[in-house]
C-alpha cells in the first residue's frame, strides 16, 4: 500500500488542493494540483550527479495541455498532440523563470520538470494551478530549491482586483497579470494592460503576492508531512582557481569592460578568457588543471565583479552613460518599397526591422486549444537570426527565447489597436532583430507601433518600451535604464515596460536573486516611465500618428451588411455564385454568419464591381424604376426577362410595343438586351413593361408604376 496526502484550502472562493503519493510515484517528487475542476499533475526528477564540463543549469520545465482534459479530440491527421503550442511554451517559461534562480548556487545537476493539465473546467486557466503544482513537487523532492513559490493571477475592474478571475471574468477586466513569488519577495512578473498608470500596476503586483501566500502554507505543510530529505549538496568553492583566473587575467577583464565598443569589448573579453583556458584549463599535458565548466563558472564571476563593482562605485555604465540615460535612438519609417508598411528602430547597438502586413478575415489565425477554436486578427512574429550578435551558427525554428520575445511584444501593442468593426483587417508584424546588445524584444515594442502607423493602423496612441535593470550588492543599488546585453547578463533583473504617453500596456519581470521588494519596484517603475516617454519624443520624430490612409499595396476593405436571408443567395449552391464574384471581380470576399460581407482587393476597380455584383444579388427590385435586362425565355404569351441580379420578371405581349403585336417573337427573341420598367408585383412575380421605356434613350414615356 502507499500513503496519498492531502492538503486543501479554500483560495479566492474555489477549493485547491494538493495531492501526493497515488500518481507517479517513481518520480523524486509528484504533486496532483486541483483548482476548481481543473487539475494539473508536476512530475520532478533530477539527477544524482552532474555531467562533466557543465557550465551552466540544466534545468527544463514542460507544460502540456492534453486535449482529453476538455474531452476534445485533437484536429489533424494523426489525432495526437503534436509540438508544443504557444501557449505550451509561453507557460513552460512562465514557470521556468520564478523556479530558476531559487536553486542552490553552483548546482547544475540536470533537472525536469514536466508538467501535464490532466483536466480543464473551462473556467480557470492551467497555468498559475501549474505553477503552484511545480513549486510543490519541487519542495517535496529533496532537490536543492529554496522555495516553496507560489503565482497568482490579478486582473482590475474599476479601482477593484480580482484575483485569479476566471475566462469570464477575463472579459470584463483591464488587466491580466501573473506574478509570482516567495514568502518575502516579488521573483516574477507577466502582464497586458489597458494603459494603466504604475501605481495600478504595482498595487496589482503587491495583492498578486499577499493572494499567494495562504498557498506557500499550504506547500509547506505539504511538505512537512511528504516532504524527502534534501538531496546533499554543498556549493562549491571556487576561490582558488578564481584567485589564479584573476590574478592571471583580471586586469586584462577590466581593460575590456572599459572598451565601449561591444564587438571590440567581445574580442577583448574572448582573449583574456583564450588565455585563461591556456594557462590554467585542464588538458592532456596539465591532467591537474581546472576543468572546463569550473573555469567557466569563474570567468563568468570575474566579469560580474567588474561589471557589478564598477556600476555600484561610479554610478556609470560600460558605455559611459549614466543609470537612467538611454542610448541614443534612431527611427525611420517607409523604409521597404513594397510592404504595406515598414520601421527601422536603432538604439544604440539594437536594432529591428519591422514589417507590418495587413489581410483580410481570411487570414486570421486558427487557435485550436483546450477552449476550442478561435482566431486571432493580431499576430507578432520575431526573428533573431545569429548574425544580430556577430555569430556564425546553425538556424531552425523559433526556439522559446523567440515566442518568448514576440508574445511580450504582441501585449504591449495589443491595447492600442483598433476593433474590429473600425478596421476590419488582419494584422501581421514581423520584427527581423538585425543588431542586438540589450531589450530587442522592446525594440520591436518600438518598430512595431511604427511600422503599423506607417501601414495605416489607426492606432489609439503610439506605444514604447524600454527595458531596466538592476545591480544590488549589499546595501548598493543600482537601477539601470535601457540595459545592455552585459548588463543583463550580469545583473540581478530584466525589468521590460511597455506603454503609451497614458499608461502601461506590458510589464515583464524577472529576477536573478532571491527576489526584490516593493520599494524597489516602485523605483523602477518611475525610471522606466521616464525612459519611456523619451523613447517616445524620439519615435515621434519619424511618425507621430497614423497615416490617413493604408499603404498603397495593401488591400482596401469594404464591408457591406445584408440580411441573414440573403446569406444563401450570395454564397449560391455549393459556393458557386460567390467564387463567379470572386472570379469576375478578381476581389477577396468573405461573409460571415451575421451577414457581414468584406470585399477586399489592393484595386478600387475590383471592389467597386464586386460590391454591384453583391448588392444586384440582395437588393430588391423597386415599382416604377427601369432597368437593364437580357431576354432567357420567349413564350407565346410574353418574354421572361432577366433584369436584375438572379431575377427574372414578365413582360406580358400587351407590354412589348406601344402598337398591337401579334407574336413575342415578331418585338424580341432570347439573348436580346433590352431596357424594362417594373410596373409591380403579383404574389412573388415581377411584372414589366417594354413600351413605358424608349429602347433607345431609356427614357421613361409610360404612366405611374401600379405599386
Amino acid at each position: 500500500m502507499f500513503t496519498i496526502h492531502k492538503e486543501t484550502i479554500d483560495w479566492e472562493g474555489r477549493p485547491l488542493t494538493l495531492e501526493t503519493g497515488r500518481i507517479a510515484r517513481q518520480a523524486q517528487g509528484a504533486v496532483l494540483a486541483t483548482y476548481g475542476e481543473t487539475c494539473v499533475l508536476a512530475a520532478v526528477t533530477f539527477a544524482k550527479e552532474q555531467k562533466p564540463g557543465m557550465d551552466f543549469f540544466p534545468l527544463t520545465v514542460n507544460y502540456t495541455e492534453k486535449y482529453y482534459a476538455a474531452g476534445r479530440i485533437p484536429g489533424g491527421f494523426f489525432k495526437r498532440e503534436g509540438r508544443p503550442t504557444e501557449k505550451d511554451t509561453l507557460t513552460s517559461r512562465l514557470i521556468d523563470r520564478p523556479i530558476r534562480p531559487l536553486f542552490k548556487d553552483g548546482f547544475k545537476n540536470e533537472t525536469q520538470v514536466i508538467l501535464t493539465v490532466l483536466s480543464h473546467d473551462q473556467e480557470n486557466d492551467a497555468d498559475i494551478v501549474a505553477m503552484v503544482a511545480a513549486s510543490a513537487a519541487l519542495s517535496i523532492s529533496g532537490a536543492p530549491f529554496m522555495g516553496p513559490i507560489a503565482g497568482a493571477r490579478v486582473g482590475l475592474v474599476g479601482d477593484e482586483y480580482i484575483v485569479n478571475p476566471t475566462f469570464d471574468e477575463m472579459e470584463e477586466t483591464d488587466l491580466d497579470l501573473i506574478v509570482a513569488g516567495t514568502k518575502d519577495a516579488v521573483m516574477m512578473v507577466e502582464s497586458q494592460a489597458k494603459e494603466l498608470s504604475e501605481e495600478d500596476m504595482l498595487g496589482a503586483v503587491m495583492a498578486g503576492h499577499d493572494a499567494m501566500q495562504p498557498v506557500i502554507e499550504m506547500i509547506e505543510k505539504l511538505v512537512k508531512k511528504a516532504g524527502k530529505p534534501m538531496f546533499e549538496f554543498e556549493s562549491p568553492d571556487y576561490s582558488k582557481e578564481k584567485a589564479a583566473a584573476k590574478k592571471l587575467v583580471g586586469a586584462a577583464i577590466t581593460k575590456a569592460y572599459k572598451l565601449k565598443d561591444k564587438m571590440e569589448r567581445q574580442d577583448a573579453i574572448a582573449a583574456a578568457k583564450a588565455t585563461a583556458y591556456a594557462e590554467l584549463g585542464q588538458s592532456e599535458e596539465k591532467p591537474d588543471g581546472i576543468s572546463g565548466g569550473t573555469l567557466g563558472t569563474v570567468l563568468k564571476s570575474l566579469e560580474a565583479d567588474v561589471l557589478r563593482g564598477s556600476i555600484i562605485k561610479t554610478k556609470k555604465r560600460i558605455d559611459g552613460r549614466k543609470l537612467d540615460e538611454v542610448r541614443q535612438i534612431v527611427a525611420e519609417t517607409g523604409v521597404l518599397p513594397r510592404t504595406h508598411g515598414t520601421s527601422l528602430f536603432t538604439r544604440g547597438e539594437t536594432q529591428a526591422l519591422v514589417i507590418a502586413t495587413l489581410g483580410t478575415s481570411e487570414d486570421e489565425q486558427m487557435i485550436d486549444g483546450l477552449g476550442g477554436l478561435t482566431k486571432e486578427n493580431f499576430m507578432l512574429h520575431y526573428n533573431f537570426p545569429p548574425y544580430s550578435v556577430g555569430e556564425a551558427r546553425r538556424m531552425g525554428p523559433p526556439g522559446r527565447r523567440e515566442i518568448g520575445h514576440g508574445k511580450l511584444a504582441w501585449r504591449a501593442l495589443k491595447a492600442v489597436l483598433p476593433s474590429k468593426e473600425d478596421f476590419p483587417y488582419t494584422i501581421r508584424l514581423v520584427s527581423e532583430i538585425t543588431e542586438s546588445n540589450g531589450s530587442s524584444s522592446m525594440a520591436s515594442v518600438c518598430g512595431g507601433s511604427l511600422a503599423m502607423m506607417d501601414a495605416g493602423v489607426p492606432l489609439t496612441r503610439p506605444v514604447s518600451g524600454i527595458a531596466m535593470g538592476l545591480i544590488k550588492e549589499g546595501k548598493g543599488i543600482a537601477i539601470l535604464s535601457d540595459i545592455l546585453g552585459d548588463e543583463d547578463h550580469l545583473g540581478d533583473m530584466d525589468f521590460k515596460v511597455a506603454g503609451t504617453e497614458k499608461g502601461i500596456t506590458s510589464l515583464q519581470m524577472d529576477i536573478k536573486i532571491a527576489g526584490i521588494d516593493e520599494e524597489i519596484m516602485q523605483n523602477a517603475l518611475e525610471q522606466a516611465k521616464g525612459g519611456r516617454l523619451h523613447i517616445l519624443e524620439e519615435m515621434n520624430k519619424a511618425l507621430s500618428g497614423s497615416r490617413e490612409e493604408v499603404g498603397k499595396y495593401a488591400p482596401r476593405i469594404e464591408t457591406m451588411q445584408v440580411s441573414k436571408d440573403k446569406i444563401r443567395d450570395v454564397i449560391g449552391s455549393g459556393g458557386k455564385i460567390i467564387r463567379e464574384i470572386v472570379e469576375v471581380s478578381g476581389a477577396r470576399v468573405n461573409i460571415d454568419d451575421e451577414g457581414i460581407i468584406k470585399v477586399a482587393s489592393s484595386d478600387a476597380e475590383s471592389i467597386t464591381k464586386a460590391m454591384d455584383m453583391i448588392k444586384a444579388i440582395v437588393s430588391e427590385p423597386e415599382a416604377g424604376v427601369i432597368y437593364d435586362g437580357t431576354v432567357v425565355k420567349v413564350m407565346d404569351f410574353g418574354a421572361f426577362v432577366n433584369f436584375f441580379g438572379p431575377k427574372d420578371g414578365l413582360v406580358h405581349i400587351s407590354q412589348l410595343a406601344a402598337e398591337r403585336v401579334n407574336a413575342t417573337s415578331d418585338v424580341v427573341k432570347e439573348g436580346d438586351k433590352v431596357k424594362v420598367k417594373v410596373l409591380g408585383f403579383d404574389r412573388g412575380k415581377v411584372r414589366l413593361s417594354m413600351k413605358e421605356v424608349n429602347q433607345e434613350t431609356g427614357e421613361d414615356i409610360g404612366g405611374k408604376s401600379e405599386d
